[in-house]
């Protein structure tokens, strides 16, 4: 089967033939038939990002597709169950093994490319805003990178939640996407002064940061009394500053976030979350954005999406169905 492997850090990873892995006790084989791309493929490409495995391992860290196979005393989905799985890695392959636990049924209503760019941008969200932020009808939540993987999802799930929407993005394009997602008022970041902008529509109660840099600063100082900000990502590159000071003055609270994270100390979280997003899902109140879907074999253009920032919503790898 091909899988596109990481060998080692120093050198860009690779298509390769390698031999079907076969489940152990508690795992389930999937045939794999999508994978959703995140910004963290591209920190792990290179060994940094904080849940990097061992080398060789392969890319991609939620795909999606039906249980082939289950291990020796193993209780999970049935073969031929359509699946998606949080993997942490290795999705970028024709077939993975994965803990069988971690396998989610899908709703017949969820392809396999949905179901592959759903649960680490929606999950995301959702738990920051809902379960962290608390986030209230009526409030006003300003999303930074709000056309790009989570940041469309937050758009989303405010207008779910009630609160009125100010999407950060840059381009006309992407202030297009996010007006479609559902976001009240847009932000350009190339032209429009953020801070000024948010102030004049009466401040955030809630800020969800995927930049960071001088973007974290200006949504800073827009921030109303009492203001939440939630630290997501920092896709600019740059660290934000932070003035302990001024939170005080302001009853500012400052949140770091990492969905990932609750899987080894709080896994429920992400269960009730996923449970209530998929409810979502099939009522039709969110609806996953896949700005472009290319094959294994154009891995390497599709990392390059999401490194040039030319992407909006998801970048999914899709699998050949006929191999």
């Amino acid at each position: 089967m091909k899988t596109y492997r990481i060998t080692d850090f120093d050198h860009p990873a690779t298509l390769t033939e390698v031999v079907p892995p076969v489940p152990a006790k508690g795992q389930a084989l999937v045939d794999i038939r999508a994978c959703g791309l995140n910004f963290a493929d591209l920190l792990m490409a290179k060994g940094k990002y904080q849940d990097t495995p061992t080398v060789p391992f392969s890319l991609g860290m939620e795909p999606a597709g039906t249980v082939l196979a289950l291990g020796p005393e193993t209780t999970g989905p049935k073969p031929g169950t359509r699946v998606v799985v949080f993997s942490g890695s290795n999705g970028l392959a024709d077939q993975g093994v994965f803990d069988a636990d971690r396998c989610l049924p899908l709703p017949e209503n969820m392809s396999y490319e949905h179901a592959a760019a759903f649960q680490v941008a929606y999950g995301t969200s959702h738990v920051a805003l809902d379960y962290k932020a608390r986030l209230q009808p009526g409030e006003t939540l300003l999303v930074l990178g709000a056309a790009g993987g989570v940041g469309l999802t937050a758009v989303e799930i405010g207008k779910v939640m009630g609160a009125r929407v100010i999407a950060c993005a840059r381009g006309a394009d992407k202030l297009d996407i996010c007006r479609r997602a559902g976001a009240d008022h847009v932000i350009d970041s190339q032209t429009d002064d953020i801070r000024t902008t948010v102030k004049a529509l009466g401040g955030a109660d809630v800020v969800y940061d995927a930049i960071g840099g001088a973007q974290f600063t200006d949504a800073f100082r827009a921030c109303n009394p009492d203001a939440r900000i939630l630290l997501i990502g920092f896709a600019s590159g740059d660290l934000p500053e932070v003035r302990p000071n001024h939170m005080l003055v302001k009853n500012i609270t400052l949140i770091g976030f990492y969905w990932g994270g609750y899987l080894t100390f709080r896994p429920e979280v992400l269960t009730d979350s996923l449970r209530q997003l998929l409810a979502w899902y099939e009522s039709g109140k969110i609806r996953p954005h896949v700005s472009h879907s290319l094959p294994l074999e154009q891995a390497p253009e599709a990392l390059s999406l999401l490194r040039d920032r030319k992407s909006t919503g998801k970048v999914v790898v899709t699998m050949d169905p006929t191999r």
